[in-house]
């Protein structure tokens, strides 16, 4: 019914990802190479033909379509009287940083993680403090020990949760969010999840919302969703934040407004609620074909380059390569990578953690281009060891 086997053209067209040199192949960027739902783009043509496109504002429909997902995907209904609008889960964490911390805080952070949440602290004159995850037997988990420490310090106002995490790609376990949040409300600290992957969980357990853990332990959470990983649409520009507790709700409300990101665009509303409401199959689909892809691209590395570990995930359509048999300097061999074969691919370094060490590939493509990018991947790391051993 979905088509899944090509990939919208999209050179051309100010798309971020596809801004590339001829020959080039960009497998970096967490945008996918499928077409979205069309359930998503007849909603957007019907609103067009209006043909008048003044201020909005979402209403109950907006904020129903966002809780009955989460009840239907996930298991979880959050209360709409919950939630609150928002351009987008950056734009919204940028401004929760500001409005709830102070200038001089420490925000905390898992690392190797996302790396737009440092901007995101730094750009606000906070300090990232960084509890590294622990790589034991090629799996991550969370040092529980430094993070208690850490979240005691009398400066540490905020922790980031990546949740599901990028770019590990691990779906953390209730039992592991109830000990982060039980944590969090010990230390009076603010736990801010970005659930941006939430509904890319292809394989296993699903994840686990902040906002599904028990009521003490979610009045000091804010969730950040949005449809855009899912269908692909972060040109929408539409997200929504999730505050269970009434005073943290108002202050966030606050923050998001002062710095007018609490304001829809004319095709934000009529998106998100087609993607809530008529988009249950074409994820259905989307996750079979990730699980499919992933399959693909680790059993060609496991055979073909076996040099690098793909390390297991069951969530996002990013894999998260280990290439510390190859190198200690991911930055330098995905920049030979790219000059060799055209591949595009993020050097972990940028992630911080032990992130020198391994490359971030994104899969969300058809199988042909993700095979293309595989032997492009092969020959640029074949081509590297060479180098080196000359």
């Amino acid at each position: 019914m979905y088509d899944f086997t090509h990939a919208p053209d999209r050179r051309g067209t100010d798309s971020v990802k596809w801004d590339v040199q001829p020959g080039e192949l960009p497998m970096w960027i967490a945008d996918m190479d499928f077409a979205t739902a069309p359930e998503i783009v007849a909603a957007m043509q019907q609103k067009l033909t209006l043909g008048a496109f003044g201020y909005e504002e979402p209403h109950a429909d907006y904020f129903h379509a966002v809780a009955d997902w989460y009840a239907t995907e996930h298991g979880v209904p959050p209360d709409p009287a919950w939630m609150i609008f928002t351009t987008g889960v950056l734009p919204a964490l940028s401004a929760i940083v500001r409005r709830m911390s102070h200038v001089g805080d420490s925000v905390l952070v898992q690392t190797p993680v996302y790396n737009i949440f440092y901007n995101s602290i730094e750009n606000s004159g906070r300090h990232v403090l960084t509890n590294e995850l622990r790589y034991v037997h090629q799996q991550y988990e969370v040092d529980f020990d430094q993070l208690e420490r850490q979240l005691a310090l009398p400066l540490t106002t905020m922790m980031i949760l990546c949740n599901p995490h990028n770019p590990v790609g691990k779906v953390w376990t209730r039992a592991e969010l109830t000990r982060v949040a039980t944590l969090c409300r010990q230390y009076h600290v603010v736990l801010v999840s970005d659930e941006i992957h939430g509904d890319l969980v292809w394989r296993g357990p699903d994840y686990t919302p902040i906002f599904a853990l028990p009521i003490p332990l979610i009045q000091q959470t804010i969730a950040l969703v949005s449809p855009s990983k899912t269908f692909n649409v972060a040109a929408l520009h539409a997200a929504t934040v999730i505050v269970p507790n009434d005073h943290l709700r108002a202050q966030v409300s606050r923050g998001l407004n002062t710095d007018e990101v609490a304001e829809p665009n004319l095709l934000a509303i009529p998106g998100t609620i087609a993607a809530y409401t008529q988009g249950h199959a074409w994820l259905a689909a989307l996750r079979q074909q990730l699980a499919a892809n992933f399959a693909q691209a680790r059993d060609f590395i496991t055979h073909h380059i076996p040099a690098v570990h793909v390390v297991a995930s069951t969530a996002t359509y990013l894999m998260w390569l280990n290439v510390g048999a190859v190198t200690d300097d991911a930055a330098a061999l995905a920049a030979s990578i790219r000059q060799e074969t055209g591949l595009i691919v993020s050097p972990g370094t940028i992630y911080h953690g032990n992130g020198n060490r391994f490359l971030r590939l994104n899969y969300a493509c058809p199988p042909a281009m993700l095979q293309d990018g595989l032997q492009r991947l092969d020959r640029g790391i074949t081509h590297y060891l060479q180098t080196r051993q000359d």
